[in-house]
């Protein structure tokens, strides 16, 4: 077990650093992000009097709207100087979703997956939609199967047309809706990820942090 732990923390720090938030929504013409952008700490972005960003952060789901003036990415939120700032939590799961993924692109993923639980694996995070929104290759097949109960089966042909920004894929979009409480596998080419969705969840637009799922290699 302790070597198991030495080898995790190993391929951890030889990743890339992870984002700490992502911009879900831009209005106006900020130069510098657009929707769906993944922001590093530190980086600056500049908004002018009625450009307005919303930024999920990742590991503390501080939920920010931030109208004008510059804005320095924290780790946990933004410092705003020179605009507004409407901030609140939202469910999420993010964190754990962005260690799955990163684990999952180093050679000691598949040995530390959850064991399975009653003949179900174990999820590795939980999203708080019922319409996740997928990060996926523009190419092949999304499989996304119920896997604690038998009978609910997704397959999305992955074209490059049907994706935000190429590379996200919104089921609330295309009208996927999936079940409160249920655990789910999600499959695209040799990525894989096993979720459930919180019995409390709702459906449609809700935050992009409490239904993101990134299943592809991280760049």
């Amino acid at each position: 077990m302790v070597l198991l732990s030495v080898v995790v923390i190993a391929a951890l720090a030889a990743a890339p650093q992870s984002p700490v938030a992502v911009i879900e929504d831009v209005t106006g013409g900020p130069a510098s992000v657009q929707a769906m952008d993944y922001v590093d700490a530190g980086q600056v972005i500049e908004l002018g009097q009625q450009d307005t960003v919303v930024i999920g952060y990742l590991r503390s789901c501080w939920h920010e709207t931030i109208t004008g003036g510059a804005i320095t990415v924290g780790t946990v939120q933004s410092e705003v100087r020179g605009g507004r700032v409407e901030r609140s939590r939202t469910p999420c799961d993010a964190g754990q979703m962005l260690l799955t993924t990163q684990l999952a692109n180093t050679s000691a993923g598949a040995a530390i997956r959850a064991a399975p639980v009653g003949g179900t694996p174990r999820p590795e995070f939980t999203l708080y939609g019922l319409s996740p929104v997928v990060e996926v290759r523009p190419s092949g097949t999304l499989v996304i199967e119920r896997i604690d109960q038998p009978g609910e089966r997704h397959e999305i042909t992955l074209a490059a047309d049907q994706l935000v920004r190429g590379a996200f894929l919104d089921l609330a979009r295309v009208g996927i809706v999936l079940s409160p409480g249920g655990i789910y596998r999600a499959t695209a080419g040799a990525q894989e990820m096993v979720f459930q969705i919180d019995p409390s969840a709702t459906a449609g637009q809700v935050p992009l942090i409490g239904r993101l799922i990134r299943l592809q290699p991280a760049s």
